[in-house]
């Protein structure tokens, strides 16, 4: 489990919302995933960032959400129920242990790599990609 404030979960509720709000809660869950293991990851990709909120914000690296309007409003009672479950320490398969996801364009295929990590598979339209079990 990760330290956190009342901001981080709605800072972490906001990001799943505007990261995957069209892959449904499943897929909300895995984004969340994927910011909490960035937290926990001692990786030099994320050494600057060790709370939800600068791992949202990092630049570079971080999650472009942040500019959508999505990302704007406050997280809702359910997406902050949705950011403790990951706080707490559920995971999802596939982004178990993922650092990284992202969406190809539509009618293409997930890269076999993303920053060096290799595909774990997708769900829905992310594909996500976990380091080398020995790195987190």
């Amino acid at each position: 489990m990760v330290e956190y404030s009342q901001r981080d979960i709605d800072f972490l509720g906001r990001a799943m919302r505007a990261e995957a709000i069209g892959e449904g809660e499943y897929g909300m869950l895995l984004v969340g995933n994927v910011i909490i293991n960035r937290v926990l990851c001692d990786s030099p990709d994320f050494k600057n960032a060790k709370t939800i909120e600068e791992v949202v914000f990092q630049t570079p690296g971080g999650f472009a959400c942040i500019n959508s309007d999505l990302f704007q409003a406050p997280a809702t009672d359910y997406e902050k129920e949705l950011a403790m479950r990951v706080i707490s320490g559920e995971k999802f398969w596939p982004a178990t242990r993922a650092l990284w996801f992202y969406a190809p364009p539509a009618g293409e295929t997930c890269l076999p790599e993303w920053f060096n990590q290799p595909l774990v598979a997708k769900h829905k339209n992310h594909c996500f990609y976990a380091p080398a079990e020995n790195i987190c």
